[in-house]
């Protein structure tokens, strides 16, 4: 941990540059890009009917989107005020009404008709819901009766048959920590949060090479830093604000490379609004991209440090820090003799990228004094993601990349609150401010006065899988209590997802609104509670960054759902309906009690207790951790891990296949068409010359399928690597095979090997014996 504070906001430079311009056309016209006025306008009309209410949110609230920290409109790197559309989209959440009772209690097929995004339309969840299995609409209840039927299962199974999943949708480090204490408290360890979908990887790596968990370094570190490297990243996309931070940086002089397949339009380019030089004319982000194979990062890595060993036998000094790697470091020698066995032609196959492209990409690095590597789903949503990250910290411990300014390792979050839900406890594998192991099992007990359960609890999808196991199973999933989160959108081979779902005795969906996976059936029943908003948790709430910083988001003050109940509350009291002797150690007095707890259950959030009004923050670690290259792991010391290059069957013929967003929030789908390259959700991009090999014209209609499913749409010709394709998600899923899990972290595998055909060629020929002896030919393995 480190001891420095963060300096506080810098300035952006006052004169334009025109050699930063994307187009001297004002606002972009004619270029597809988004239209970032038209779609606030959207906004404001769609909010039209609580305009007061949204804008007090805006202003007050901290940013329930993704994880760079806005507060307000306002965050802790520049100056100035930070809009961006993806939080203008999730708005309405928060200021819609109740859904119509006609429309809330129809025959359930009515409701089935709908996706996820016409049921978001349809408004928030007024009150406690129930549908029994065979009843063709869901019932009002009481909330009485709903936690007393839950709670009265729950004593009826074992604990090992308990479920319960916590998504990010704007749930507070309150809430995280509350359910964290209270499933435990009921006895079960089967506690699971979305990280385990986006960046478990990047934890369980992290620790294991840095002994960290989080980013090292702050948002501020991108301004001024010789290099930026995005790996499997669109920040553009997804993290919208961090444009004003690429923006600032390139002012500064610093070079943005962009590893990925498909040569993002977001990362080349970008018109930020709440910049007016980049408004009108665009702003060039990336210098250089990388156009890696899928899952070719671990090749390309070893690349650059065979390039480096190479320059050191010639120049000494010339390309690793080894004062910081002698001091700093163990493992130099067996890194280096595992480089020095990788043959260039495997690398060069895997990668996907020649030996001259990786040796500009390693000279760039070691002519580099400072730098950042910032990663996400490109890099961690693999079956070897863990090694991926261990990888990119190979890199910082060798070009001494860490624990001082404009240097460092960042996982870029998409969700504001995933950072603090394994930090709180609500995760297999942690506690609040340890691990669920030994000495901090030891401690917690000291704290929460009870007994934890020492069985090693499951990731999510080996919950959802063991609703198939037999009936007498100890682990037959019988009852799953979710937070949010929708399964059917959001994990690999959706039919099968719901077969998990509907055979599940009871299941509870804890929630603000209707989700597809809301309708699925149970054994016996399913219910629904509404929950609060963070904008209306009382006591307010806190969040943490993707760089650690700890906000406090006050009540705000306007409309209700009068039945709706602050998440950290509907815990506490299932918890003591489950158990009511001895329940007064899950009960909270309000917000603050919570505070004051975690700031003693997790040492790093000392000083969360003081939080309680608008504004207030603090950043858990310092600015850097591993200061001075000192990590916190028993020597003081990083590791330098040799990763193997993992194997990618790919059949002659066959391409890789991965996932991307588009006009998107996660699992949220705010626009059928992409903003940036025009594509449509069913397009399925692919290179230029694949097309022409298979005879295929931009639009024409081709079949993608596999062992896992079958999914139809069109051709979109695109600069992505030969061999490659890209397919929105979550509509790619039923392409991505189910069960296969990272083995460190538990993040399931979503990218897979298909076949794609032109439509007619494969309706053609869809003869059941042809189309089962193709995919016989598939390979089972799936690329990463």
């Amino acid at each position: 941990m480190g001891t420095t504070k963060h300096t506080g906001r810098t300035k952006l430079p006052g004169k334009p540059n025109p050699k930063l311009w994307v187009s001297k056309v004002p606002f972009g016209l004619g270029k597809i890009k988004p239209k970032h006025i038209r779609d606030t306008m959207k906004v404001v009309w769609d909010n039209r009917d609580n305009l007061p209410y949204a804008y007090r949110i805006l202003t007050q609230g901290v940013c329930d989107g993704c994880a760079l920290g806005v507060a307000g409109l306002y965050d802790q790197t520049l100056t100035g005020p930070h809009l961006c559309t993806t939080r203008l989209n999730v708005l309405r959440l928060n200021t819609m009404p109740a859904i119509e009772p006609g429309t809330l209690h129809a025959d359930i097929d009515e409701l089935r008709r709908l996706d996820s995004a016409q049921l978001r339309k349809l408004g928030r969840i007024p009150y406690p819901l129930v549908r029994r299995n065979g009843e063709r609409a869901f019932r009002r209840a009481s909330w009485d009766e709903a936690l007393d039927r839950i709670a009265g299962k729950i004593r009826g199974v074992d604990p090992k048959q308990l479920a319960f999943y916590l998504t990010a949708r704007g749930i507070t480090n309150e809430s995280y920590y509350a359910a964290a204490k209270a499933v435990r408290y009921i006895g079960t360890n089967n506690i699971d949060n979305a990280s385990r979908i986006c960046h478990s990887p990047s934890k369980t790596a992290l620790k294991r090479s840095l002994g960290i968990g989080a980013s090292s370094c702050n948002y501020k570190d991108w301004i001024g830093s010789d290099v930026i490297v995005f790996w499997g990243s669109v920040a553009a996309n997804n993290q919208p604000v961090s444009t004003k931070y690429m923006y600032a940086a390139k002012r500064a002089g610093t070079k943005i490379v962009v590893v990925n397949p498909y040569r993002e339009p977001a990362m080349e380019g970008y018109w930020i609004p709440s910049i007016p030089e980049s408004a009108l004319f665009g702003t060039k982000l990336a210098d250089d991209f990388y156009q890696v194979n899928i899952g070719g990062d671990i090749a390309l890595m070893n690349g650059i440090m065979k390039t480096w060993f190479e320059m050191e036998a010639t120049s000494p000094g010339s390309a690793i820090d080894h004062t910081f790697v002698r001091e700093h470091a163990v493992g130099y020698e067996e890194l280096k003799g595992h480089i020095e066995l990788q043959s260039w032609d495997a690398i060069e196959r895997s990668s996907g990228l020649t030996r001259g492209r990786i040796g500009d990409f390693a000279r760039l690095l070691a002519s580099s004094g400072s730098g950042v590597f910032v990663w996400s789903m490109g890099l961690t949503q693999h079956r070897f993601g863990t090694d991926n990250i261990s990888q990119v910290a190979n890199l910082a411990l060798l070009r001494g990349f860490l624990g001082r300014e404009r240097c460092g390792v960042m996982p870029i979050r998409g969700h504001s609150g995933v950072q603090g839900s394994g930090e709180m406890g609500a995760d297999p594998f942690s506690l609040p401010g340890g691990e669920f192991a030994g000495r901090d099992i030891e401690r917690i007990e000291r704290l929460w006065g009870f007994e934890l359960p020492k069985w090693q609890g499951d990731i999510v999808g080996v919950s959802l899988e063991n609703a198939l196991l037999p009936d007498d199973h100890e682990r037959k999933l019988k009852l799953f209590y979710t937070s949010g989160g929708n399964f059917l959108e959001t994990m690999p081979e959706p039919d099968f997802v719901r077969r998990c779902l509907e055979n599940v005795d009871v299941r509870v969906h804890q929630d603000i609104v209707l989700n597809t996976s809301t309708l699925a059936d149970a054994r016996d029943e399913v219910w629904v509670l509404p929950a609060m908003t963070r904008y209306e948790q009382p006591g307010g709430g806190t969040s943490t960054s993707t760089e650690r910083m700890v906000y406090f988001s006050p009540e705000i003050r306007g409309p209700r759902m009068p039945e709706a109940r602050a998440e950290w509350a509907i815990y506490g009291e299932l918890a003591a309906r489950v158990k009511p002797e001895g329940s007064e150690a899950v009960a909270f007095r309000d917000a603050a009690s919570i505070r004051a707890e975690i700031a003693r259950a997790a040492p790093n959030y000392d000083g969360i207790q003081h939080l309680s009004k608008q504004g207030d923050v603090f950043q858990w670690g310092g600015a850097w951790l591993c200061e001075g290259g000192v990590c916190p792991t028993e020597d003081g010391k990083g590791r330098l891990l040799p990763i193997e290059l993992p194997e990618l069957r790919k059949p002659e013929g066959r391409f890789y296949a991965t996932t991307r967003r588009g006009k998107q929030f996660n699992s949220m789908v705010y626009g059928e068409t992409d903003p940036f390259n025009g594509a449509d959700r069913y397009d399925v991009l692919m290179n230029r010359q694949d097309a022409a090999a298979l005879e295929l014209w931009d639009g024409d209609a081709v079949v993608a399928y596999n062992r896992c499913g079958v999914f139809h749409g069109r051709a979109r010709v695109a600069d992505i690597v030969r061999g490659n394709i890209e397919l929105y998600w979550p509509e790619g899923n039923v392409l991505m095979p189910r069960s296969v899990y990272e083995p460190h972290a538990g993040i399931p595998e979503y990218n897979a090997a298909v076949i794609v055909e032109k439509a007619e060629t494969y309706h053609a020929l869809k003869d059941t014996r042809f189309v089962e002896k193709r995919i016989e030919e598939l390979e089972l393995e799936v690329p990463g």
